[in-house]
């Protein structure tokens, strides 16, 4: 009977690496292809281990894998020290010469087609060895769960645990177009809108809209409205397309209403009513947090920030 060979130390620090890409990735499938490596290599590494080790790691079902609780403990044990190698590694690889990698991105579709994307132009023609993944969906994702180095997003404040960077302050507009307004004419008060086509958010359950009184010296007034209308959408660019042929009343956001011959287009309502608790109050770059940011990701939220310095201009709005 051949002897087992001794087991070496190079490969561990190897098979927990990759204990961790199949915790994050969720399926051999997906972490072979994130480390680049067969599923084959990933199955037989992960074997080893628990030979190693003594213990299974993974638990396996018909839909899922899951690590079983001392795979997770190796996994949490180990995670900082993987993330501070890494990061050593990119610093010192960003030393060695110009910004270089890939820093995948992901971003709301409308603001994504609308701001973000026509920037990335001139950023990637400054810096020609980063590359950019931008993947638009109006769905959160889970960044490190799906890889992402970065998140835009519309929200009131970031969440703790992840690093945040504010491009500029962002806000709602209740907006008609001039056709609309001549033809239904104009609100004067919230309530009036329950009389009033409304194109609204495709969310789970009615459309109700809330408005403080702008300007109140006293405690601020909110007046809920329930709304409905011809049309329902996920993005506001399909939102504002509608206003501008005349269909309805919309809420929307500033950066999809800053859109070349929008303005012209489109008039403020109720200017005395203020759109509360709809959209966030800004626009954020966030990613988990870890010990350092990569150069590359440093530099596109710097291109960013400048990009976006003046606000989306909306004020201008009549």
């Amino acid at each position: 009977m051949q002897a087992e060979l001794p087991a070496r130390d190079d490969l561990l620090w190897q098979q927990v690496h990759w204990l961790g890409a199949i915790a994050a990735a969720g399926s051999l499938s997906a972490a072979a292809l994130r480390l680049g490596v067969s599923k084959a290599a990933v199955s037989q590494q992960l074997a080893a281990l628990e030979r190693r080790i003594g213990l299974p790691l993974v638990r396996r079902t018909t839909r899922a894998l899951r690590l079983t609780e001392a795979g997770e403990q190796l996994v949490d044990d180990t995670a900082a020290a993987f993330a501070q190698i890494a990061h050593s590694v990119a610093a010192l690889h960003d030393m060695a010469g110009a910004p270089r990698g890939l820093v995948r991105v992901s971003a709301p579709v409308a603001l994504g087609r609308q701001h973000l994307a026509p920037g990335l132009v001139d950023f990637l023609r400054r810096y020609p060895d980063i590359r950019v993944e931008l993947e638009l969906s109006d769905r959160l994702v889970n960044l490190a769960h799906d890889g992402f180095d970065l998140a835009v997003r519309h929200v009131a404040a970031p969440p703790g645990s992840h690093v945040a960077w504010k491009l500029c302050s962002s806000r709602a507009w209740l907006v008609a177009s001039r056709a609309y307004l001549r033809r239904r004419g104009t609100p004067r008060q919230p309530q009036d809108l329950a009389e009033h086509d409304c194109l609204a958010y495709l969310r789970a359950g009615a459309a109700v809209w809330s408005f403080e009184r702008a300007r109140a010296e006293d405690e601020p007034q909110r007046v809920r409205v329930a709304v409905r209308g011809p049309l329902r959408a996920n993005t506001s660019e399909v939102l504002r397309e509608a206003v501008l042929g005349g269909l309805g009343i919309a809420l929307l956001p500033d950066f999809s209403i800053a859109r070349r011959g929008a303005r012209s287009t489109l008039r403020r309502v109720l200017p005395d009513w203020d759109p509360v608790g709809f959209f966030g109050d800004a626009i954020y770059a966030i990613r988990p947090w870890t010990p350092g940011t990569p150069r590359a990701v440093q530099l596109l939220v710097e291109h960013w920030r400048a990009q976006f310095a003046g606000g989306f201009d909306a004020a201008l709005l009549c």
